[in-house]
């Protein structure tokens, strides 16, 4: 055979049992098992085999959930691990998540996957002239409306990032995030989530409006009167909610929850604690 014949061993074949893929044990009594780039060369057949002496040895094990992540360019693996009873929980660009569970006389525990959309909705006050920074969008269903910044909260960012972030995006506004005022829980939105929208006051720190032209059609500062005098706020509940809130923060009396930094011990990672700072000491 000559050397360009020899195709690389799948990384199951260096392990000491060669015939399972290689897996690593959760703290929930289940496994997962990473198929990588360089598993290309694992032909559907041999995918196959060690996927069906891995599921027999897991089951003699007792393990309950099994996670196979495939990175992109395993296509052809993905209907192998279907006809095994793999059913898809989630994708990103870079890698489709297949799950199957094991037992037969107990209910699956296993997550769902992701269910909601973070969104945020700014309200930038000016506190000398007592108006709001409103803006229209160019396109959807909000479009010809004067309404607060929107927008959605990036992986990985927190809520109060998104939010200074957001209002600097459409409107060119640098801000001071205060605090979370209020939050919208909305059902079967966007791809059929729910959707937690949580309404955010800011201070502004700079007043010259520079709009987002590819997604922002207008911007302005606009007083609190005409605002809450568009027909859509006298129609909508959502935003007269919104105006109520404005009157409240404008008169400086309104509570909310403000962003603090903790490090969680169990999960060793830092987090954010949103918090009434009226009730707790730092």
């Amino acid at each position: 055979m000559s050397p360009v014949d020899v195709k690389p061993k799948h990384p199951a074949m260096e392990r000491q049992d060669p015939a399972v893929l290689p897996a690593r044990e959760d703290e929930f009594g289940g496994v997962t098992v990473e198929m990588k780039k360089q598993d290309r060369a694992l032909s559907p057949e041999a995918f196959s085999r060690l996927l069906r002496n891995s599921m027999l040895l897991w089951k003699r094990q007792g393990k309950n959930g099994v996670w196979i992540r495939f990175s992109r360019g395993l296509e052809n693996l993905h209907e192998v691990a279907a006809r095994e009873g793999f059913e898809n929980h989630h994708a990103q660009p870079d890698y489709l998540m297949m799950a199957f569970w094991i037992p037969k006389t107990t209910p699956c525990t296993l997550p769902g996957s992701a269910t909601h959309r973070v969104t945020i909705g700014a309200i930038v006050l000016n506190d000398r002239t007592k108006e709001v920074l409103v803006v229209q969008e160019k396109k959807g269903k909000f479009r010809g409306v004067w309404k607060i910044p929107t927008g959605t909260v990036n992986e990985g960012e927190n809520t109060h990032v998104a939010a200074v972030r957001e209002v600097k995006e459409e409107t060119g506004i640098d801000t001071e995030f205060l605090k979370i005022l209020s939050v919208k829980e909305l059902h079967n939105a966007l791809f059929s989530w729910s959707e937690l929208t949580f309404i955010c006051a800011l201070r502004p720190t700079s007043f010259d409006i520079q709009v987002e032209e590819s997604e922002i059609d207008a911007a302005e500062w606009m007083p609190m009167e005409k605002f809450e005098a568009q027909p859509f706020a006298t129609k909508d509940e959502v935003c007269r909610h919104v105006v109520e809130i404005c009157r409240v923060q404008l008169g400086g009396v309104s509570t909310g929850f403000t962003p603090r930094g903790v490090m969680s011990v169990l999960e060793n990672k830092s987090c954010v604690l949103y918090h009434n700072a009226q009730d707790l000491k730092d």
